[in-house]
């Protein structure tokens, strides 16, 4: 499913139109992601929880020359699925 799929899914079953779904959609994923940038977690319940770690660095190789390098530490985003959503994929 794409984004597009998910904006007809949403008009549908909230019975709005498109560009409304497409402007609810684009609001949640801003609200997340301003959050994150944030340092915030962010809970849905019942579905999951977004959050931001951080990534040690570490040592890695370069493929071409073999040769070693350090890869810098850095945030990256999260997800932790909620038991309803582990419970419905299962």
């Amino acid at each position: 499913m794409n984004k597009a799929d998910l904006v007809s899914v949403m008009a549908n079953e909230a019975d709005i139109s498109k560009a409304q779904a497409t402007k609810a959609l684009d609001a949640m994923l801003d609200a997340v992601v301003n959050a994150l940038k944030d340092g915030d977690k962010v809970t849905l319940v019942n579905f999951g929880t977004f959050s931001v770690a951080n990534r040690a660095a570490r040592t890695g190789r370069n493929p071409r020359t073999n040769e070693a390098i350090t890869i810098p530490e850095k945030k990256v985003p999260k997800f932790r699925p909620g038991k309803n959503l582990l419970d419905a994929v299962m």
